[in-house]
């Protein structure tokens, strides 16, 4: 896939040049502020499998690289494996959203993760100009990992769901490597236990453990919903800015529910754990990196400490 189609700026009106030139004066402050910032985006959403989405996804992040930023990127990959299971005759199974993976389940998710789409995004990266280098969590050591058991409480009963991982330790030394050289790394969330065994482990959980080793200055979350909202039907009443600790009392009080619950723990474990600041954005948006990071509104939910 080609993402070069860049407008002839000579057949633009005057009037859309000077839009565009005050929007790069507005966005240099910026980056000023964040040249030589480490940023891990975790990647995930109709932003992965959307053609259009996924270019601008991508030109945004080669955009922070050439600006001197640091992107490192964390991606999932769930409705594609799915979609593969199904073309092999593999019935899904979850458990309280989790998958239930199995052998067989196991092989898809390794293949589709660090096969295909980690090699989907390092190849347009270097299309778009940068350089970029997929990493499965099984690399170098990148990410030691235990089984996880699904516990409804913390009294209750552990349900085995399978080869499904949690994080025990993370080796940043080779991300930093690849930062040092100007190399974004694209990294599976696919881990390995002491004894060899593979698991496959929440992309959430992956890239706020990596932005919290990293001492990220922002970690970013892209998914399928405005922020955080008030009104969960109403999509005005987002969040633009919101303190950790109020997250938890939005959480205990339903104001925060279903799937946002375990995406936005993970952006208050990754702030109680020293990073700056972390973001949830809509990446159905175009060129929602760029407008929450270069612009004076935003126009996602950040949660600071």
């Amino acid at each position: 896939m080609t993402i070069d189609n860049t407008p002839d700026l000579r057949s633009m009106p005057i009037e859309k040049l000077i839009e565009r030139s005050q929007i790069l004066v507005e966005a240099l402050p910026y980056i000023r502020q964040f040249r030589g910032a480490t940023i891990v985006i975790k990647y995930g959403g109709h932003a992965m499998t959307d053609p259009v989405l996924k270019t601008h996804i991508i030109r945004d992040i080669a955009l922070m690289s050439i600006v001197g930023m640091n992107p490192v990127i964390v991606h999932g990959g769930g409705p594609e494996i799915t979609a593969h299971m199904k073309k092999l005759g593999l019935k899904p199974s979850f458990v309280a959203g989790q998958r239930v993976t199995d052998t067989e389940t196991l092989e898809v998710a390794e293949m589709v993760l660090a096969g295909k789409i980690s090699s989907e995004i390092t190849l347009m990266l270097n299309q778009a100009g940068v350089h970029a280098c997929g990493l499965s969590g099984k690399d170098m050591g990148l990410i030691l990992s235990h089984k996880l058991f699904h516990q409804e409480s913390k009294d209750g009963p552990q349900v085995d769901i399978g080869f499904v991982g949690d994080v025990q330790r993370i080796d940043t030394s080779i991300i930093r490597i690849f930062m040092q050289h100007h190399i974004i790394p694209v990294i599976s969330p696919i881990g390995v236990d002491e004894a060899g065994q593979t698991y496959n482990i929440n992309a959430d959980t992956v890239a706020a453990e990596i932005a919290t080793e990293l001492k990220a200055d922002k970690f970013i979350l892209l998914t399928d919903v405005s922020g955080i909202m008030r009104d969960q039907n109403d999509p005005k009443s987002v969040i633009h800015s919101i303190r950790a600790k109020k997250c938890g009392q939005f959480i205990d009080q339903g104001v925060i529910d279903g799937g946002m619950i375990p995406k936005v723990r993970a952006c208050i474990e990754a702030i109680e754990a020293g990073v700056k600041k972390t973001h949830i954005l809509d990446g159905r948006i175009p060129h929602s990196l760029l407008l929450e990071i270069f612009t004076d509104q935003g126009i996602g939910t950040q949660i600071v400490p």
